[in-house]
């Protein structure tokens, strides 16, 4: 199942408009709008029921990427360890509240950067620090890292993704991936975390700064991303600085004009992570920077 993968990013390679937020829980049974399984730049394809030697054919879509990367709950749910398959190597079930299982194979088991296999199926290694079997997950929360384990031992490491609605046959997860919502940063649910925004500006009213991003850098979490494309609504109240420091400057900036954004200091949330419309409040404003 593997393949030549990336370097580490704490971002998805392909990010959907901040904005699109993924959906409510629908009715019992029915797969939800997703956030994207892997928090990180991955290479994927439409691999499903393709031959697999002498076994059944490909009951998921591989994502590959760079080991250790997060892997994240696709919706909330609830999380099942299973340590002993010599195939799957370290593998979770999410039972999410939708009615929809999902299965996450060949997490992580080196202890190193390397293929040394010295590393168990156990939180901290294989699944998320302080993960315990049987945990109700939110959406977004991590719960592994991406490996190698199992029969991809030594190829390259991947993210085996099944989807199975209703808990029944696996279907093609690849429309699934295709729609997800895609993470603009990733933190630790409940984290502190700032950001310094680079873009733009779109458009702005007297409390709202709308901007066309194209650079991230995120603290504590030393993150440090460029080339980005997506658009963000950033709430700006009366306490942020606004500069240069002129009056009605907000509402005076025009399309296209250069900005930069220190958001407040804030605790990570879903919403945050992936950038939906006024999650992230503006601390300083620099217009024409």
């Amino acid at each position: 199942m593997g393949r030549t993968g990336a370097a580490l990013l704490l971002i998805a390679s392909v990010l959907l408009p901040a904005g699109t937020a993924f959906a409510a829980t629908p009715k019992k049974g029915a797969v939800p709008t997703l956030l994207f399984p892997v928090a990180g730049a991955v290479t994927y394809q439409d691999d499903f029921g393709q031959p697999r030697g002498d076994g059944p054919p490909h009951q998921g879509n591989d994502l590959l990427g760079v080991k250790k990367t997060p892997v994240i709950a696709v919706e909330g749910g609830t999380v099942k360890f299973w340590t002993t398959s010599a195939t799957a190597g370290c593998m979770l079930y999410l039972y999410g509240d939708s009615g929809t299982m999902y299965e996450y194979i060949h997490l992580n088991n080196d202890k190193t950067m390397k293929n040394d296999n010295k590393g168990k199926c156990v939180a901290g290694t294989a699944y998320a620090p302080g993960l315990k079997d049987g945990a109700h997950v939110s959406a977004g929360q991590q719960v592994g890292f991406l490996g190698d384990s199992g029969d991809a031992n030594g190829i390259h490491p991947h993210l085996h993704f099944e989807v199975h609605p209703n808990g029944k046959d696996a279907v093609d997860p690849y429309q699934y991936l295709q729609a997800a919502t895609h993470l603009l940063f990733y933190a630790k649910l409940g984290t502190p975390f700032t950001l310094a925004l680079t873009g733009t500006v779109v458009s702005t009213t007297d409390t709202t700064l709308k901007l066309q991003l194209t650079t991230l850098q995120g603290f504590p979490m030393k993150l440090s991303l460029k080339g980005l494309t997506q658009t963000l609504t950033l709430n700006v109240p009366a306490t942020a600085t606004v500069l240069p420091a002129t009056s009605a400057r907000l509402l005076a900036a025009y399309d296209g004009e250069t900005v930069t954004v220190w958001t407040q200091p804030a605790l990570t949330t879903t919403k945050a992570m992936i950038g939906a419309d006024g999650a992230l409040t503006a601390a300083l404003v620099q217009l024409g920077a």
